[in-house]
């Protein structure tokens, strides 16, 4: 069974930072096979894409984050990472990691393995 668990949310003041990071848990979970993402949801509001990290290290950003928050990855510890500066408001969200074996795309339908969510507020 694969287990995606992030960590690192929190309450932030608007123009701070926070790291996120994800997890990756499997007994035959080859991670370096995956590609990985980010997606957020706010109260209210439909889950949206933030970012994805191809296999070989290649990004997509949501246009609104591009420039603050940076996609890594570090296949010998099965882990992605968000970077997240200068946040703003309107990033407040439920931040959801996700994997797949396929091509790094922005929907979410296409990602079949999901974490459970880490809560990032930032306080204006």
């Amino acid at each position: 069974q694969v287990q995606l668990v992030e960590s690192g949310g929190g309450l932030v003041q608007a123009g701070g930072s926070l790291r996120l990071s994800c997890a990756v848990s499997a007994r035959t979970f080859s991670f370096s096979l995956y590609v990985m993402g980010w997606f957020r949801q706010a109260p209210g509001k439909e889950r949206e894409f933030v970012a994805t990290i191809s296999r070989s290290g290649g990004t997509i950003y949501k246009d609104s984050v591009k420039g603050r928050f940076t996609i890594s990855r570090d296949n010998a510890k099965s882990a992605v990472y968000l970077q997240m500066n200068n946040l703003k408001s309107e990033d407040t969200a439920v931040y959801y990691c996700a994997a797949d074996r396929g091509i790094a795309t922005m929907r979410d339908a296409d990602y079949r393995y999901w974490g459970q969510g880490t809560q990032v507020t930032v306080s204006s």
